[in-house]
C-alpha cells in the first residue's frame, strides 16, 4: 500500500525494526524525521514485542519502539503506517534527551505528542486522508472527545462530525501517566 512491509508473524522478543517494519527508510515521512542518520538509526533501532493488548509506544530505557502482538496483528495497514510515523518521532525525541512522558503536561497537551501527532497527521493528509478520517485516526480509549477536539486544534485538523464508529477505534498511543 505505501511500498512497506508490515511483519505480522511475529512471536514475543526483540527484534531489529526492519524485521518487523520494512520499507520505511524509504518513506519521506521518516526521512524528515531523521534526516541524513535514517539508515543508521533504523538500522540500530529494535521492537520490542508484548503479549498483552496494546499498541505502540516507545521505551523511556531502551528508546525502541515497544509493539502489542495483538495489535501487530490484528490492527489496520493505514493506523499501524501512521503510528509507526508517530512513534519514529518520539525515537528521535528520545535520542534527543526529551521527556516523552513529562507530567507537566496532560497527554493532548505534552509538546512531544503535539509534534509526533502533526508530523503523523502531515502524512496522513499527504495520503488524502480527510479532517473527519483524521478525527476518527485521532480518538483513543482514553481520552475524551473535548481532548480530542484540542489536539485536533493544535495541529491544524478541523471537523464538526461526531465519532463514525459506536465504539472509539483504539490507536498506538501510550496514555499519559
Amino acid at each position: 500500500m505505501f511500498n512497506i512491509r508490515i511483519n505480522r508473524d511475529v512471536k514475543v522478543m526483540t527484534y531489529h525494526f526492519k524485521e518487523v517494519f520494512q520499507g520505511f527508510e524509504n518513506c519521506q515521512a521518516v526521512r524528515d524525521t531523521f534526516g541524513e542518520e535514517t539508515d543508521k538509526v533504523l538500522d540500530g533501532l529494535g521492537v520490542e514485542l508484548y503479549s498483552r493488548k496494546g499498541y505502540m509506544g516507545v521505551s523511556e530505557t531502551t528508546g525502541n519502539l515497544i509493539v502489542s502482538t495483538h495489535y501487530l496483528k490484528t490492527g489496520d495497514e493505514l493506523s499501524i503506517y501512521l503510528d509507526v510515523i508517530h512513534e519514529l518521532v518520539h525515537v528521535r525525541q528520545f535520542r534527543e534527551g526529551k521527556d516523552l512522558f513529562d507530567p507537566n503536561y496532560q497527554y493532548v497537551d505534552r509538546p512531544t505528542e503535539i509534534e509526533a501527532y502533526a508530523h503523523s497527521v502531515k502524512e496522513a493528509k499527504r495520503l488524502g486522508m480527510t479532517d473527519d478520517d483524521i478525527m476518527d485516526y485521532l480518538r483513543m480509549e482514553w481520552v475524551t472527545e473535548e481532548e480530542v477536539k484540542r489536539l485536533a486544534k493544535s495541529i491544524g485538523v478541523v471537523s464538526n462530525t461526531k465519532p463514525k464508529r459506536n465504539l472509539v477505534k483504539p490507536t498506538a498511543r501510550r496514555p499519559s501517566r
